[in-house]
Formats: C-alpha cells, structure tokens, sequence
C-alpha cells in the first residue's frame, strides 16, 4: 500500500501560516495515528526528505526503512535563490479566460528569466490551478517565503536513527555532496548513499526507471 500526501501549504492539504519541520513532521504523524499505521517506510524529496528525516529522527518507531531523495540532514543552499523563484511565482500574470494550455506557456514565459531550468520551471507550474476562469498558484507562496529560512535549514537532533535510509541522489545535483557525509552518517549510521547518473534535483522526474529500481532494490523483499 503507497500513500502519497501534500505537505501543507502545498496541493490540496490546508494552508498554514506555520511552516517547519516539527510542524510538517506532527501533520504526517497525525495521519499514520488516524490511518492506524503503527510502521512505515517512509520516502520524501527535497522539503519532503527533510520532512522523513525529521519525524525518522523524533520517532524512529514509526519508521521502519527511510529513503530521502536529493537532500541531506544539513542546511540547504542559497536561500536566495528560491526566494528569487517564489518572487517570480508572485509576479506571473495571467489574464481571465484562457486556455489552459496557452495560462501554462504565459506563466512559462514569465518565469524563465529566473527559473531558467526548464525541468525546474515544469515542476513549479504544476502547481498553477485553474478556478473559476482564474489562474493562481495552489502552494502558499507567503507562508513558504516567510519561513524560507527554516526550510532551508535543518532541526537540531543528537540521537541518530537506527533504522535503513538510503539517501538517492541526482549526480548532476549539489544537495547531497561528499561535505554532507559526516552529518549523514551522524545521524544516520545505516545510510545508503547513492546517486542516479545524469539526473538532477528532481531525480524522480529526470531518470524516473533509475530512480524507481533504486527504490525497490531498497526495500525489504516482499
């Protein structure tokens, strides 16, 4: 059984003005308490690895095996440069009425200036929803800028997590780097490291038969 959930303020979960980690944690402990789920195994990419990390780390009970995809347990860079993308997402300007199609190449246009990775700029405009012949953006672009440093940045934890993680990583992508390791071992003495040749950030997207392989030679055999 696969459950995919939105992190708040992200698709179709509630908008907080709270946005940290511990918060983020609480919200998928919440839904495993409600769903009944007394163990899992746990994936999340980039926000949502960090997010696996978190809760791996305040409650490895509920964690049987953790795989954080293209982000490590240290602060991420440049702050600046998202700040930079949730600029452009705030200044993207779509008339009433349009077409799907011809919304998405506007706001497509709009943002390449900034995002200039077009994969990058694809990710961001899955968020632009339509409703009611308005065009917007469905993520919390204010909450997110608001609490960009603690996204970007990591909790404190001095007790490792004892379980499996595997931490899968895109080669052509800075946020799992050699400097890391100490950290991720730290923390996380059973880790994994590995990375799919060719892919970048968003490792799921550019090398998807890579990255899913690398997940089931992962997990437990059935």
């Amino acid at each position: 059984q696969v459950l995919t959930l939105d992190a708040r303020n992200h698709g179709g979960s509630p908008h907080s003005p709270l946005m940290t980690y511990e918060a983020m944690s609480l919200d998928v402990q919440h839904l495993l308490t409600r769903l009944g789920i007394t163990k899992c195994i746990l994936l999340g990419h980039s926000m949502g690895g960090k997010t696996a990390m978190t809760l791996a780390l305040q409650r490895p009970d509920l964690v049987e095996r953790l795989i954080s995809v293209d982000i490590s347990p240290v602060s991420t860079a440049p702050v600046s440069e998202f700040s930079a993308y949730i600029s452009a997402m705030k200044s993207v300007k779509i008339p009433d009425g349009l077409s799907r199609s011809a919304a998405r190449q506007l706001a497509d246009d709009q943002l390449r200036p900034v995002v200039q990775v077009p994969q990058l700029r694809q990710f961001l405009l899955t968020n632009l929803v339509e409703v009611e012949g308005r065009y917007g953006w469905r993520v919390n672009l204010e909450a997110i800028s608001h609490h960009l440093a603690d996204i970007m940045s990591f909790p404190a934890f001095h007790k490792p997590y004892p379980g499996p993680a595997l931490f899968l990583g895109g080669s052509n992508s800075p946020y799992i780097s050699s400097r890391d390791y100490p950290e991720i071992q730290r923390l996380f003495p059973k880790a994994d490291v590995q990375h799919i040749e060719g892919a970048g950030h968003i490792v799921h997207q550019d090398k998807f038969e890579e990255f899913v392989t690398a997940v089931l030679n992962f997990l437990p055999p059935p």
